[in-house]
């Protein structure tokens, strides 16, 4: 009965977790397209830069009041983790500016294929046929929903290059330190959030200048744009831990593929807050089987050799039975 009770629980604590992530996202999505496409805030690095800021602050807090205890990350460590994370940052605004929307939405689903290579040669995991199925159900549903042109140049194919690795490398990293190192979410939080932060804080204006040519010193700040990036970098918060929750839970690929529900709901809710093009059914068809996807992903990945870490001790077993085979001989023999 006890591990029934207990895999009640980590199930109760896996949905809550991603339901936590799914919220925060969806909710920066919203809020941050608001800011930009109605209040003209087109600072993203730096607004990301922000948000960085602000989490620095809450994990310094709750480590003040002792709700999270000292650990240890080693300088390289960090450092590899903060280059990884900020080329994801900066290489998706600039696949953005530099690529048609539907080529940008194509690098964004080859995350799923590219999370899935690093899993099978850095952890040795093997997928089942059904498994890898679900993983193509999935991209071809989200394909349908948001990939419209497909034109592409060499400078926005090398910028989705570096955006699409260094991000799978990011959340690759994530679930890596934390297992390594024995780092909870906020533990890793607090470690990463002070260097990205200042990172971000020291380049992005002159990134945003460069993709925008507006200064974010320039912009006409008042009252109701300033409650708008408080409730960004507010909402930002929860979207960081609940990332970190998340990998460290489940795995990057699951991550990306249960992920892609955001992407739907973000649909769904600019349809309803911005009333831009609509739901047609080309969309709605690509959402049902996006949807029906990620379903058949989660039954598939938790079956048993549904996805698996691939045994590396064959030979030891080998040996063990040839050991015990002569052992039974040597004792036939003594009788």
């Amino acid at each position: 009965m006890a591990p029934t009770n207990k895999a009640e629980r980590k199930a109760v604590v896996d949905v809550a977790a991603w339901m936590f992530n799914v919220v925060t996202s969806v909710g920066v999505i919203i809020v941050n397209k608001a800011l930009m496409a109605t209040y003209g805030f087109s600072y993203a690095t730096t607004l990301t830069g922000l948000h960085f800021a602000t989490t620095t602050l809450v994990t310094a807090a709750l480590r003040w009041f002792g709700f999270i205890q000292s650990s240890h990350l080693p300088l390289s460590e960090l450092l590899k983790f903060i280059l990884f994370a900020n080329f994801s940052i900066v290489g998706m605004n600039v696949s953005l500016m530099w690529n048609s929307v539907g080529f940008y939405q194509i690098a964004k689903l080859s995350m799923i294929p590219v999370s899935c290579f690093l899993e099978v040669v850095m952890d040795k995991i093997r997928y089942s046929r059904d498994t890898k199925l679900s993983i193509a159900v999935v991209l071809l549903g989200v394909g349908v929903c948001t990939v419209t042109d497909l034109s592409v140049n060499t400078q926005g194919f090398i910028a989705a290059l570096i955006a699409v690795w260094s991000t799978s490398l990011q959340q690759y990293y994530v679930l890596h330190l934390q297992r390594r190192y024995n780092l909870s979410s906020f533990n890793l939080l607090g470690h990463t959030a002070p260097a990205q932060a200042g990172t971000l804080l020291l380049l992005g204006p002159f990134l945003d200048y460069w993709l925008t040519n507006k200064r974010v010193d320039a912009y006409n700040y008042n009252l109701v744009s300033l409650m708008f990036i408080i409730l960004s970098c507010t909402i930002a918060v929860g979207t960081n831990l609940s990332q970190f929750i998340c990998i460290g839970r489940f795995t990057a690929v699951s991550f990306q593929v249960l992920g892609h529900m955001k992407t739907i709901l973000v649909l769904i809710m600019g349809f309803f807050f911005f009333g831009k093009e609509g739901l047609n059914l080309h969309v709605v068809l690509g959402m049902i089987i996006a949807v029906a996807g990620m379903i058949w992903y989660g039954n598939a990945s938790s079956k048993p050799g549904g996805k698996e870490r691939r045994s590396l001790s064959l030979p030891t077993s080998r040996q063990q039975k040839h050991a015990s085979f002569s052992d039974s001989n040597g004792h036939d023999g003594n009788v």
